[in-house]
């Protein structure tokens, strides 16, 4: 007899074909080809249960808001998916001494808005490599704060050129592009319009860094409009539980 469907990975799966069809959707709109627009599940507060549903449906980008959440379900994930090639993006704001731990397991940090982050995750990756713990350089979006909010997280806009230099001038991170949330006080047209200067402006310096990490549930067709290579869906794949124990 054949296992009983399951139904999380059934919603999952509509889900996630929602959400496809809506990144095409938008991609048609502004010309663009659905393939240059990557998703990330974001899985924060979703137990690695879900993770690994998302796994068995071709979701293999995956994104953590949290470095102690991430922790623990990248293992219990590895347990439950061992073969699953796996990319975990680091998306929240990261503090200098957690960098160690994160280059254990993230692809790409997606949140780096300093220079003294950047040096803690370079010396944290050489650290790694050493250990055997990494074989490629960490990939890096630099986070900008759109609006210069220094609470939100994010390097402003008029030094993000300073904070990429110095990512480049590592030979363990490799810089990928750009990354921003878009200000609550401030529409998100006007918001990925001016990311879409600065990431103009950063390719003109760093023409490999081609990346542009912005657009989630509520925004991700004005990013795709706006240039977005990235957009980080949670509530629409995952829905609103919540993990007992976050």
């Amino acid at each position: 007899m054949s296992d009983p469907p399951d139904p999380r990975r059934a919603e999952l799966a509509a889900a996630l074909t929602a959400v496809r069809e809506r990144i095409a959707a938008a991609c048609t709109r502004a010309g663009r080809a659905p393939g240059e627009v990557r998703l990330v599940a974001v899985t924060k507060t979703f137990p690695a249960a879900d993770a690994a549903l998302l796994t068995d449906l071709g979701m293999l980008d995956l994104g953590e808001n949290r470095e102690q959440e991430a922790v623990d379900k990248v293992a219990d994930l590895r347990e439950l998916r061992p073969d699953a090639p796996v990319r975990w993006h680091m998306l929240g704001r990261l503090q200098r001494n957690k960098a160690r731990s994160v280059v254990r397991w993230a692809a790409e940090v997606q949140s780096v808005d300093s220079v003294r982050l950047a040096r803690a995750l370079d010396r944290a990756a050489v650290l790694a490599r050493e250990a055997g713990e990494r074989t490629e350089p960490l990939d890096v979006l630099v986070q900008a704060s759109i609006d210069g909010d220094p609470d939100r997280g994010g390097c402003p806009l008029d030094t993000l050129n300073m904070l990429a230099d110095e990512v480049a001038r590592s030979s363990e991170l490799r810089l990928r592009g750009l990354m921003a949330v878009a200000p609550r006080a401030m529409g998100p047209g006007e918001a990925f319009g001016s990311l879409a200067r600065a990431a103009d402006r950063l390719r003109g310096d760093h023409p490999a860094a081609d990346e542009l990490s912005a657009g989630m549930t509520n925004d991700l067709e004005i990013a795709i409009t706006h240039g977005s290579t990235c957009v980080r869906v949670g509530t629409a794949l995952l829905g609103t539980r919540r993990l007992a124990s976050p």
